[in-house]
């Protein structure tokens, strides 16, 4: 679960529904579509995302949550809301 990337994408695909490639990358702005198929790659090798691949033309690409990415993105949702409580303080931190 390395990368800053990988639990924006896990908490773009918490939704009810399968969300496209071009949803998740609205969703996680800054990320290239390079990185963000490399990224679901990687989540979906880890058995925590589910590719389904459409035939059709044009392909269509449809990404969601296994059981076990669910039980990941619950499980972060208090370090989600511990970001959200201390914003103010994280953001005020001096960077070099």
């Amino acid at each position: 679960m390395g990368g800053k990337w990988k639990v924006l994408i896990l908490w773009a695909l918490q939704e009810d529904e399968p969300v496209r490639f071009g949803q998740v990358r609205r969703e996680v702005p800054g990320i290239s579509e390079r990185i963000l198929a490399m990224q679901l790659r990687e989540l979906q090798k880890a058995g925590l995302v589910h590719r389904e691949m459409h035939h059709q033309v044009p392909p269509k690409v449809e990404y969601s949550l296994t059981a076990l990415g669910n039980s990941l993105v619950t499980a972060l949702i208090p370090l989600g809301e511990w970001g959200k409580e201390h914003m103010a303080t994280i953001e005020a931190i001096p960077r070099d």
